[in-house]
């Protein structure tokens, strides 16, 4: 009887620590409180989970950058992050150690900006905007790339929360090709991708984009994206529900096309 007692305490804490490590330390940022899953082994080493008040990031020590940045974005907040003017203030994340996080002195001078994950402009207070501009948040982006074409896609992300209501939002940046390049210590993504999933309608989408001076985007499902990039970004929807496309509006002047490409 004691050993049945022992054992099953044991079972009880070996599944409440599986659990944990299943919903992260910060479940409301994520789809049904599920952390992102990495199929990549090359992505899985060094990494680090960071919970900010509106995002939730995993962080690799090996690119010096997010693997991903989530958000869950409410029509309240955006109302109140409308009304935020822009306060810049890059910093290093200090809760990383000095040999796995990204430092000003990476980007300076690099030509690439320093481009948000998570947007400054979905944060609803000082504090939260404060928190999207630790480095821990960033990549090196192209420059007109970030301003321009991914702006756009920013504002069109709210423009859906604003009509539809509450969207699961991750962000992050794809290393596909060994060419790959550097500026300072940090890994400069080939490409970007903003995956949005809609519980009203119950299917979802994403965009992805070369890292680089252009206007060409291309969208599709969650499922594809996953496949491409290694990551199981959203592990409590069915394929089916991976696969049910999400009607993604399009940045102004800009064009889109299908996946595959």
């Amino acid at each position: 009887m004691i050993q049945k007692t022992l054992a099953g305490i044991v079972l009880g804490w070996t599944l409440l620590a599986a659990g944990s490590a299943f919903a992260g330390g910060c479940p409301a940022h994520y789809m049904d409180g599920r952390l992102p899953e990495i199929r990549n082994p090359k992505l899985a080493k060094a990494t680090t989970e960071l919970c900010y008040g509106v995002f939730g990031v995993m962080h690799s020590g090996v690119t010096r950058t997010p693997l991903w940045s989530a958000e869950r974005l409410l029509p309240a907040n955006l109302k109140l992050a409308k009304k935020l003017s822009r306060d810049d203030s890059f910093h290093a994340e200090e809760r990383l150690s000095p040999s796995q996080r990204a430092e000003l002195s990476d980007y300076a001078r690099s030509g690439f900006d320093r481009g948000h994950m998570a947007p400054n402009g979905n944060m609803p207070d000082r504090q939260t905007q404060h928190e999207s501009f630790t480095l821990a948040n960033m990549v090196p982006q192209d420059a007109d790339n970030n301003r321009h074409l991914w702006a756009g896609l920013e504002g069109r992300v709210r423009d859906m929360v604003r009509k539809e209501g509450t969207l699961y939002v991750i962000t992050g940046p794809a290393f596909i090709g060994g060419r790959l390049q550097k500026v300072g210590n940090v890994l400069v993504p080939s490409h970007l991708y903003k995956a949005v999933y809609s519980p009203s309608q119950k299917a979802g989408a994403a965009w992805i984009v070369e890292n680089r001076s252009a206007d060409q985007l291309d969208v599709m499902t969650i499922a594809e994206l996953e496949e491409k990039i290694g990551i199981n970004l959203m592990p409590s929807l069915s394929a089916r529900q991976k696969s049910a496309m999400l009607d993604l509006p399009q940045p102004k002047q800009k064009k889109s096309r299908r996946w595959p490409f």
